[in-house]
């Protein structure tokens, strides 16, 4: 994070913590943090009341919430599109097929928020509030969610397929693929941390099983040997829902289970670019926490279409 930073800590109850950060870098917005405490109030206790509730009903939830976020806002920007139904949905693109999840719980939330405020607060926002109560919920810290974005009006399936990035990718073209969206190395990094809740499919760390810790090799091993790629384990396997930076102390042991995990430490692009943060993270969960922040702020503010543009959508799933 450019400009430097500043952290303090509270430990509150239900393990959740809270870091105050103060960059002296900040992200050029029009979102503003209260952009409904007129026309919606209580958007944000409403989401946060679902969001709890889909979460005590699935712990797991909360990394599908977070990770809707991630791949809305790399596709057209944060506008909702990933939402969309149809023939060209993002949902059937190849890194979202069979892979995202939690469009159900976004219509509860969105019904919820019509309940309390109708046809104000746009599905693109409702993503953004929701990653954030997922994380400080899994014990993360919290942020303040810049919000006034506008929903898209068309999915781009073949720009989420050409787009996110991949578990598969090399370091060097996840980065590529964070610049093409205006983030740095640092957000690489420190969004990997994201990792540090939710699971995987075999399907897609299969291809690791023979360069990874023999121990946790053997056991996935056996997780994976009835040919079904969808069987699924954490992506931290030491504490799997609890948001903190042992993501980044498993990759310093070559327990990372996804290529693109572990290449933040272990390839050649990673050891030139990101391999210093994964080390400052492991042993720094403040600076880890602060940077995610920082990085959550700056990746919720790609492209948002604000003023006339786009449109408050009625139904997250479809265009008015």
């Amino acid at each position: 994070m450019k400009g430097g930073y500043r952290c303090v800590s509270y430990n509150l109850f239900l393990s959740t913590l809270v870091v105050l950060c103060f960059s002296q870098s900040s992200v050029r917005s029009q979102l503003t943090p209260n952009f409904y405490a007129q026309s919606c109030p209580n958007v944000l206790k409403v989401v946060k009341a679902r969001v709890f509730a889909a979460m005590k009903n699935e712990f797991r939830m909360g990394a599908s919430l977070l990770r809707l976020h991630f791949h809305d806002c790399f596709v057209n920007g944060c506008d909702g599109s990933i939402l969309l139904d149809g023939s060209d949905s993002e949902k059937l693109a190849l890194p979202n097929k069979n892979s995202v999840r939690g469009f159900d719980v976004v219509d509860d939330i969105k019904a919820a928020v019509e309940s309390a405020c109708s046809a104000t607060v746009s599905c693109a926002d409702i993503l953004a509030i929701a990653a954030k109560e997922a994380v400080v919920l899994s014990g993360g810290s919290s942020w303040n969610v810049l919000l006034g974005r506008r929903d898209g009006l068309a999915a781009n399936q073949s720009g989420a397929n050409s787009g996110l990035p991949s578990p598969f990718d090399p370091i060097d073209t996840i980065i590529s693929k964070f610049n093409d969206v205006g983030l740095n190395t640092t957000d690489v990094a420190s969004l990997s941390g994201a990792h540090t809740i939710g699971r995987a499919r075999c399907a897609l760390f299969s291809n690791r099983l023979s360069t990874l810790d023999p121990v946790m090799a053997a056991d996935l091993q056996a997780l994976c040997q009835s040919g079904d790629g969808n069987t699924t384990t954490a992506l931290d396997r030491n504490s799997a829902d609890v948001f903190d930076n042992h993501y980044f102390q498993n990759l310093l042991n070559n327990r990372g289970l996804l290529s693109s995990d572990q290449g933040l430490f272990s390839s050649s692009e990673g050891i030139a670019a990101t391999k210093s943060l994964v080390e400052t993270y492991s042993n720094d969960s403040n600076r880890f926490f602060c940077d995610f922040m920082n990085s959550m702020i700056r990746m919720g503010n790609i492209s948002p279409l604000t003023g006339s543009n786009g449109e408050i959508r009625k139904n997250c799933r479809v265009v008015n």
